[in-house]
C-alpha cells in the first residue's frame, strides 16, 4: 500500500498534523497541560488509558478524567476526580479503579479531598460505581511506590493487581546491604489483593523478586507488566536491561520462566519499558525507553536500538525480529521512544500493533512475519514550540478506533482504513496491559 503523507502547519492539532492518508482523525477531548512549565504538585499532564464499556479513563498527574466515548467523533469529559500524586497510571475493573502514586512528597497532598501524608507512596483504590462521583476506599502504602499497575485477574474473590516501581533507589534503608539505599532484592514486583466485596481491605500480599539486572548497580524493578490469560497464562515484566517472563497459572505466585536481554539495551541509559503478547501467546513484544522518556532518542543519527519495537518467541525468548521507527524526529527536544502500545485481537491471525511514541505520535505496525514488519499508518505531531515533554504517552486500539493520550493536549481519536485491521474482536472493556483471554 502506498503511504500518502499530508504535511501541515507547525501548530496543527491531531486532525491536521502530518499523517498517512489512511489515518483519519475523529474526535478530541481537550485537556491542555504542560510538563516543563509547571512544578510537581501543579502538573496535570495526561498519562495512561483504560476502558470500560463506553467510558475511557484517562490518568493524569492530578487524578484521572472520565470520558464518554460512545460517539468517537465527539468524546465528552464527564468528570475529573483529583488525586494529587504524579504518574497516575490506572486500571479499571467493574466498580474498581486502582491508581498508582509514584513517589513520596515532601508535603501533604490530597486525594478526593482526603489528606495524603508527606512521605506516603503506593496505590489508592476507588469505588467507581458512580464514575462521576468516585469514593476513596483504600490506601495501600508501598515502600517503593507504584509507577504502573496491571490487572492480573480475579482469584478467590480478590482482584489481583501487579504494582510496579520505577526505581528502588533510596526507598528502603537496609543495614548491611551493599546497596545501602536500595532494596536488598534490587528488583521486585508487588502483588496486591483487592477483595471485591470489601475494597477497604486491599493489601500487599506478596513481593515477587526479579532476575537481573545484568548490572547490579541498577535498580528499577518492573517498569510495566503485560499479562495474557486464557490458555497462555504468562506475564512479561519489562525491567531495567532484563525482562522477566513468568508463568502466572497461579496469579498470586508467578513462576519465572526465562529472561530476555537485548544488545544495546543499557540499564544506565534507560530501561525496558513495556511488554505484551500476541493474542495467541506466541510472540513477546518489548519496547525500551532510553533517556527516561524526556530525551530526543529517535533522531536520524540515533542507532536503531533506541527507536525499535522488539519481537521474541514466547516459548524460548529467542529473538524473531524488530521494527524500527522509520520517520526521524529531529526537532529540538523532540522526546521520543516506543512507549505504550497494544496488539489487536484479530480473527484473521495477523499480528498488528498500535503504539504511542511520545513526539513520534501514533503508529500502526504489522508484524505477522516478525522478521519483516511493515508500517501500515501513522500520525506524527510537529515539534512542540516552545519545547516541552509531550506527544503520545499511550496509543491503543479499542473496538475499531485508536485512542491516543497526548501528554499536553488530551485524548485524540483515530480510525484507520486498512483491510488488514478488519474483523478484530470487539471487547466489553480493556486494560491495555491485560489480555484476559487467548486466541
Amino acid at each position: 500500500m502506498a503511504l500518502t503523507v499530508v504535511g501541515m502547519p507547525a501548530q496543527a492539532d491531531h486532525a491536521t498534523r502530518p499523517h498517512t492518508q489512511n489515518m483519519h482523525a475523529k474526535g478530541h477531548s481537550p485537556h491542555p497541560a504542560t510538563f516543563l512549565g509547571e512544578p510537581d504538585g501543579v502538573r496535570h499532564i495526561s498519562s495512561d488509558l483504560a476502558f470500560w464499556g463506553n467510558l475511557a479513563f484517562n490518568g493524569n498527574y492530578d487524578g484521572w478524567r472520565v470520558i464518554d466515548i460512545s460517539d468517537p467523533d465527539n468524546p465528552v469529559e464527564l468528570a475529573h476526580p483529583s488525586c494529587n500524586g504524579d504518574q497516575g497510571d490506572i486500571v479499571v475493573w467493574e466498580n474498581i479503579l486502582v491508581r498508582s502514586w509514584n513517589s513520596p512528597k515532601t508535603v501533604a497532598r490530597t486525594c478526593l479531598g482526603q489528606t495524603v501524608p508527606a512521605g506516603w507512596e503506593g496505590v489508592h483504590v476507588f469505588d467507581i460505581s458512580d464514575p462521576v462521583n468516585p469514593t476513596l476506599e483504600a490506601s495501600v502504602e508501598l515502600e517503593c511506590g507504584s509507577h504502573t499497575a496491571t490487572v492480573a485477574g480475579v482469584d478467590d474473590g480478590d482482584l489481583i493487581v501487579y504494582s510496579n516501581i520505577s526505581s528502588s533507589t533510596a526507598c528502603a534503608q537496609v543495614p548491611g546491604n551493599p546497596q545501602a539505599s536500595d532494596d536488598p532484592l534490587g528488583d521486585f514486583m508487588d502483588i496486591i489483593a483487592v477483595p471485591l466485596d470489601d475494597l477497604g481491605s486491599a493489601s500487599l500480599i506478596h513481593r515477587e523478586p526479579l532476575a537481573g539486572p545484568t548490572d547490579l548497580t541498577v535498580r528499577t524493578g518492573c517498569h510495566d507488566v503485560g499479562v495474557i490469560r486464557g490458555d497462555v497464562d504468562m506475564a512479561a515484566c519489562a525491567s531495567s536491561d532484563t525482562t522477566n517472563v513468568f508463568d502466572i497459572s497461579d496469579i498470586r505466585n508467578p513462576e519465572l520462566l526465562y529472561t530476555i536481554q537485548e544488545p544495546g539495551v543499557d540499564g544506565h541509559a534507560g530501561r525496558w519499558h513495556s511488554g505484551t503478547f500476541t493474542w495467541d501467546g506466541k510472540v513477546v513484544i518489548l519496547g525500551w525507553e532510553p533517556g527516561g522518556g524526556a530525551a530526543p532518542e529517535c533522531q536520524s543519527t540515533d542507532p536503531a536500538v533506541k527507536k525499535s519495537m522488539f519481537f521474541y518467541d514466547a516459548a524460548t525468548g529467542m529473538k524473531l525480529g524488530q521494527w524500527t521507527l522509520p520517520r526521524p524526529q529531529d526537532g529540538p527536544g523532540e522526546n521520543c521512544t516506543i512507549h505504550n502500545y497494544n496488539i489487536l485481537p484479530t480473527r484473521n491471525g495477523r499480528y498488528i500493533a498500535v503504539s504511542g511514541n511520545y513526539q513520534a505520535g501514533t503508529w500502526v505496525t504489522e508484524f505477522t512475519d516478525p522478521a519483516s514488519p511493515v508500517t501500515l499508518g501513522w500520525s506524527d505531531p510537529p515539534t512542540l514550540t516552545p519545547p516541552d515533554l509531550g506527544g503520545a504517552w499511550s496509543s491503543y486500539w479499542y473496538n475499531n478506533f485508536i485512542y491516543e493520550s497526548e501528554i499536553t493536549k488530551g485524548v485524540n481519536v483515530f480510525r484507520v482504513s486498512d483491510s488488514r485491521l478488519a474483523g478484530a474482536i470487539r471487547l466489553g472493556h480493556l486494560n491495555p496491559q491485560t489480555q484476559e483471554f487467548s486466541l
